[in-house]
């Protein structure tokens, strides 16, 4: 089943258990107004309220750009920088999706579109896909968790180019640093990543929103704590119904029947 929504620059189309949300500006590359992070945020809770919805695709209109970060024409009607500090942020409305989120890096990720997408869970990428963080060049850096997104991503050195020089990275570059995961012809890419958040959306949905969360916790914890929380997390699992349904399914020789219990 496919259905398609759209609320001034922000689509969201669900097709199946995969919700694809699409940053709809591409005559202004994609760039984000804080009318939009506010549709997002709505978007995304809608998302995360959802259980049908089992995984999420995020990619930008047309061809040009997945998203080209903050408008910046926009950003000095914030009366104070403290206002600035204290705004919702895309960036903080993504953090706050509880389902797997895959990003489908269709032309330009640059500034705060370089932070988008370094937040979803996995990244693919068209080969003419490029990648910057060129905040430094108009005298700022970016805000949204780009230097720890980043430097986890693709090492410290190669972060720390990025973040000094604000040139930007090819596709090639991007997969052998390990920012993206894959590299896709254009006019597959989105088909792709519903693929692949299709796949993810057959799993169990308390294990693979609870593998989200683990993956952050792994990033943010000392490595025993990280160990003793995953062995919390994976009790949690193994309690529920999926799972007895996993176990069974397995002894059956079948396919399993999953459900958010």
């Amino acid at each position: 089943m496919t259905e398609t929504t759209s609320t001034g620059d922000i689509r969201l189309e669900l097709r199946g258990r995969v919700a694809v949300v699409t940053i709809d500006r591409p005559a202004k590359l994609n760039a984000v107004t804080q009318e939009m992070s506010d549709e997002l945020v709505r978007v995304i809770h809608r998302v995360n309220d959802d259980d049908a919805v089992r995984a999420v695709v995020l990619t930008g209109a047309g061809e040009r750009a997945f998203c080209a970060g903050s408008d910046i024409r926009t950003l000095d009607k914030y009366a104070t920088p403290w206002d600035f500090r204290n705004r919702i942020d895309y960036c903080d409305a993504l953090r706050e999706c509880r389902k797997p989120v895959i990003a489908a890096v269709n032309g330009y990720a640059f500034g705060g579109g370089l932070e988008t997408a370094l937040i979803c869970d996995i990244r693919l990428a068209s080969t003419s896909a490029s990648f910057a963080a060129p905040e430094i060049k108009l005298g700022w850096i970016g805000g949204g968790g780009m230097s720890a997104f980043l430097a986890a991503s693709v090492g410290p050195s190669n972060a720390a180019v990025m973040l000094m020089t604000g040139e930007a990275i090819d596709a090639e570059t991007a997969l052998r640093w390990g920012l993206v995961t894959e590299l896709v012809e254009p006019e597959r890419l989105v088909d792709r990543a519903v693929e692949l958040g299709a796949t993810i959306a057959e799993r169990p949905p308390i294990a693979a929103e609870t593998a989200k969360a683990n993956l952050r916790a792994a990033a943010n914890m000392p490595q025993d704590a990280a160990i003793r929380y995953e062995r919390d997390l994976q009790t949690v699992t193994f309690a529920t119904a999926d799972a007895d349904e996993g176990r069974a399914a397995f002894a059956e020789r079948r396919a399993g029947e999953f459900h958010r219990r």
